[in-house]
């Protein structure tokens, strides 16, 4: 198979799809592997080291989307490059369609077999794809927080962590999943207040047992929340329902009542937050204030340590991509049921569950349309 690795065009997005090393397991299984020029620049990757791997370097986007019969990405393509999908071309990438009917709307047209790297799902539950870049941006939303916080970003002027005789910050999360506890374990380690809300008892068990008290739980309601943020300096939403729009939790009356100041990051901004007054924002421009509340909200959090994220991201999609390869993603999908739930859409016709309840679309089995 010829597998086409582009250069992200995302504002901000720094990483690349692949290693070296990925592109020499691929060429070892007896794959070619198209990389567009520069395209590992910003993750400090060379054409040289790709070339090493065994890749051939085009010279634009355009060649690798006329002659790949699977695209890999990092993020959903952008409108620049939608008229170069084929029709009945794998694409692999971050999808998250749910928060864009375009998008959606564009794969089904040109017949893409669109497969998401958030919807990959294995028989526990557990998002394996999702959880490097989850890690990532769990560990970043508090480092951006504490910055955030700081006077000269319009923020409260509250350390995180405090200093003897002056209390640290109150940190509010919500949602305990892998950017949840991340988030928590950086949070706490940096000594401010962290209160982690959920609704499930078993993961805000598991969070009491591995943070030895250092985080306190609540199970999440309206309620629960308001009191909560009414003393929150940092609210950071974690909010995740695979595939699907996550759900608004904190509604701008509540965000009306949180201190001067206060921080929002909301990392589900992807899946499109779960912040009534949240919209998103870029890493040229990040944030912005609503009822004097600064709301940060990039999609690609990752992409401002795009090395890290690129060799993590890596790590996880290179055995899925080596299966689709050599069997085809009808084979690929048949002996991995985990695989076949990141199948989205294929043929023109929506075959995941969740994007097509928020679309009211129609949907139907893969193995109908595949």
């Amino acid at each position: 198979m010829i597998i086409g690795i582009p250069k992200e065009i995302k504002e901000g997005e720094n990483r690349v799809a692949i290693t070296p090393a990925g592109v020499h397991s691929l060429v070892a299984d007896g794959h070619s592997v198209l990389v567009e020029k520069n395209a590992g620049v910003g993750s400090g990757i060379s054409d040289s080291e790709f070339v090493g791997g065994g890749a051939n370097i085009v010279p634009s986007s355009k060649k690798i989307f006329a002659r790949a019969d699977l695209i890999v990405k990092v993020k959903e393509p952008l409108e620049d490059e939608w008229p170069l999908l084929r029709e009945g071309q794998l694409l692999f990438t971050y999808l998250h369609l749910a928060s864009s009917r375009k998008l959606t709307r564009m794969l089904l047209k040109r017949k893409i077999t669109g497969i998401g790297y958030e919807t990959v799902q294995d028989k526990d539950g557990r998002l394996p794809l999702l959880v490097p870049m989850s890690e990532v941006a769990g560990r970043m939303s508090v480092q951006i927080a504490t910055r955030f916080l700081e006077t000269d970003y319009q923020g409260r002027g509250v350390l995180l962590s405090g200093v003897p005789g002056v209390p640290p910050a109150d940190v509010v999360i919500l949602g305990c999943g892998i950017v949840g506890l991340n988030a928590a374990k950086i949070a706490a380690g940096l000594g401010a207040r962290v209160t982690l809300l959920d609704i499930s008892h078993d993961r805000l068990k598991y969070i009491d047992d591995i943070m030895h008290g250092n985080v306190t739980t609540l199970y999440s309601t309206p309620y629960a929340i308001q009191k909560t943020l009414i003393y929150a300096d940092v609210l950071i939403g974690a909010v995740l329902v695979a595939g699907a729009k996550a759900p608004v939790l904190v509604t701008e009356e509540m965000i009306s009542r949180m201190k001067p100041g206060a921080v929002i990051v909301d990392v589900s901004i992807d899946q499109g937050g779960c912040i009534e007054t949240i919209r998103a924002t870029t890493h040229k421009a990040p944030v912005y204030t609503r009822h004097g509340v600064v709301h940060y909200a990039v999609p690609n959090i990752p992409a401002a340590v795009p090395r890290t994220s690129t060799y993590a991201l890596t790590n996880a999609t290179l055995p899925f991509i080596k299966t689709i390869a050599s069997k085809g993603i009808r084979k690929a999908a048949a002996d991995d049921p985990a695989l076949a739930l990141g199948v989205n859409c294929a043929n023109g016709f929506v075959v995941h569950s969740a994007v097509g309840e928020v679309f009211g679309l129609s949907v139907k089995p893969w193995q109908e349309v595949l």
